[in-house]
């Protein structure tokens, strides 16, 4: 059944019916795919406790609809496509027949390991094709995945590894980034001193290297899958089984594991996949995001192989060995349809035309972004001397909690706006609230962007910590789900995401609360108390503003903030660096010790003129000197 919209009066048609049948439309999308069993309800949902379920009794697994359903007509037909971090090495093209056997005979070896049903298992690899083969053989055995980005630090690996209280670690010696080479093994080895649930890790011989394996512990991959079968019989799962947790930031310290399910996630990622992107059999698609997010589970792995397209999966940076690459490799592979983030375009727009003239881009017709608000100047850009005005561009806006694309133009389908995500999706009921929780429902008014109704992808749970779930999403608005970002629409109804909210800063497409990396500057031991906020930064969309209270003023100002910045990347990694560290004496606090960020986030953002009413704080003084020192 082909569940791709091919109108726009079709979009109309499909949302109207998803609102007023929302089980009816959401059956007719679920049947392309292999069930075991037929589930008995599509629906049943409140989002008091919350408690949402999709497919109930349905079971199914999702590597069957990845793979084997494609082998009879789809197995010679490339489905992977590397292409690796230095260009002068070959890329490495994997049909849908041979990634099964793999996927398959590294199951096997899981297994082997001692691996079964319900495990965590933490994934920490370099973007080459195991990575992909690893998530794959997770979910063919029934085991719950769950990627860490191989930037994190070993303190934010083992708080992970901890939380999930996973049995096995996935990882490779080292990694190729750029000019770069990263030990992951190290950090692996570092995160581990402080584990105890983990029984296995298996390493990937990717750089050459020789780290010490532990005994009994470690074991090579290529050792692991040595004589193991090229079959596996798929492990049946319950539609609302967990499929992988996926840890974001919050507002909080601790990250939490969002929690995806294996039928609501697997019939949302196919279908927003195709439609969006208004998938064509002979498509060749890449997402330049990594599987360490969400974007790279989706719109790398499960939406591409569900729909039987080939997806291109990239180990390098936009930047090396020069700022063409990107360019260089879609006329390489004849990519057909290109999804980066905004961060990417504008780092690339600032490199100049005379890294993209040499290219011939003809192949393209369809381009993306994801991860933040795209602004109007880099879209221009984009759609100018990338797409040659020939390509729609589909600024697409959703979460790691929302699983998959919720607004979004339909690649070509639907009308643009520069720096507009779109329509919301057949399926998906966006509102916008005003403080009090009244629906505002004139346009060009500012609100909190909201949804009203369930769809497949969305979270369940964060791992361990229902209550967490309940209170971030579903408690600041009865009867809604919360997403944290503030929204209008146009005239003619098209949404533009404002951006975040609450504590969250978003650099380069990837959240960080900033609790978070205030507890990490907080670890030095020269720091009493710190206050981070975001500001806008030309290519990263927002930076990270530290102020900083010492245990007395620094001689050395630039030595304490490398020494703070240090202890950021210990904590958590290179990319939740401060991008400014500025030392205070205190901060704008209420009487009641909370801290008004609102009056940072002026400061940050150089407009120390509008700071609003500053008499109800304890020690209105302390703002004069903090608008002196950042000046």
């Amino acid at each position: 059944m082909d569940i791709r919209i091919r109108s726009f009066k079709e979009y109309e048609q499909k949302y109207a019916q998803s609102v007023d049948e929302p089980d009816s439309f959401w059956n007719e999308v679920a049947q392309q795919y292999i069930w075991r069993k037929p589930y008995e309800k599509v629906c049943q949902w409140e989002f008091e406790t919350p408690d949402v379920q999709w497919f109930l009794g349905g079971k199914m697994n999702i590597t069957e609809n990845c793979l084997d359903r494609h082998l009879a007509a789809r197995g010679n037909k490339t489905a992977l496509v590397w292409e690796p971090n230095d260009p002068r090495v070959g890329a490495v093209k994997l049909t849908y027949r041979e990634l099964h056997e793999k996927v398959c005979q590294l199951a096997n070896a899981l297994k082997s390991q001692g691996v079964v049903k319900g495990d965590r298992v933490i994934i920490y690899m370099p973007m080459v094709p195991e990575l992909t083969i690893a998530v794959l053989a997770c979910a063919r055995i029934g085991a719950v995945h769950s990627v860490v980005f191989a930037g994190f630090s070993a303190n934010a690996l083992s708080d992970r590894i901890n939380d999930a209280s996973a049995t096995m670690v996935i990882t490779a010696d080292g990694l190729n980034r750029g000019a770069k080479q990263v030990p992951l093994k190290r950090v692996v080895d570092e995160a581990l001193e402080s584990c105890t649930t983990i029984q296995k890790v298996i390493v990937f011989d990717c750089v050459g290297w020789k780290p010490e394996l532990h005994a009994g512990r470690d074991i090579w991959w290529h050792d692991a899958i040595d004589g193991m079968a090229l079959s596996c019989e798929a492990e049946e799962m319950d539609s609302e089984d967990m499929l992988f947790i996926l840890y974001t930031s919050g507002s909080t310290g601790k990250p939490k594991g969002v929690v995806h399910t294996c039928g609501g996630y697997m019939v949302y990622a196919g279908y927003s996949f195709q439609n969006v992107f208004q998938i064509e059999e002979n498509d060749v698609y890449w997402c330049t995001a990594d599987i360490g997010w969400i974007t790279g589970h989706t719109y790398i792995v499960y939406g591409p192989l569900l729909s039987g397209t080939t997806t291109v999966m990239f180990e390098g940076v936009p930047t090396f060995p020069d700022a063409g690459r990107f360019w260089q490799v879609c006329d390489k592979h004849g990519v057909t349809v290109f999804y980066t983030a905004p961060t990417a375009i504008r780092a690339l727009m600032a490199c100049g035309l005379d890294h993209v003239l040499p290219y011939n881009l003809h192949s393209l017709r369809l381009l993306g972004t994801v991860g933040e608000p795209i602004n109007d100047e880099a879209w221009r850009w984009y759609y100018l001397h990338i797409g040659k005005e020939k390509c729609p561009i589909v600024d697409t806006w959703w979460q790691t909690e929302t699983g998959g694309i919720m607004i979004s133009g339909l690649g070509g389908l639907s009308p643009m706006n520069p720096a507009h995500a779109g329509f919301p999706l057949p399926g998906i009921q966006p509102v916008l609230l005003d403080q009090e929780g009244k629906e505002i429902t004139s346009n060009e008014v500012e609100g909190y962007l909201c949804i009203k109704y369930p769809w497949p992808s969305m979270i369940r749970t964060t791992y361990g910590d229902h209550e967490r779930c309940k209170h971030t999403y579903f408690s600041h608005y009865h009867n809604h789900y919360f997403t944290g970002d503030g929204a209008k629409r146009d005239e003619n109804g098209l949404y533009r995401i404002i951006g975040r909210v609450d504590d969250v800063i978003n650099v380069s497409g990837h959240r960080f609360g900033t609790a978070e990396i205030e507890e990490a500057i907080n670890a030095n031991k020269y720091v009493v108390e710190s206050a981070v906020v975001g500001y806008p930064h030309d290519v990263k969309g927002q930076g990270i503003y530290a102020f900083v209270i010492c245990d007395s003023m620094p001689e050395d100002a630039a030595i304490r903030r490398d020494e703070i910045i240090e202890t950021v990347v210990e904590q958590i990694g290179r990319i939740a660096k401060p991008e400014k560290i500025q030392f205070v004496t205190g901060l704008p606090k209420t009487r009641s010790g909370k801290i008004m960020r609102r009056i940072l986030r002026k400061v940050a953002e150089g407009d120390a003129s509008n700071l609003g009413d500053i008499s109800t704080l304890l020690d209105p003084d302390v703002v004069a000197d903090i608008v002196k020192g950042a000046q």
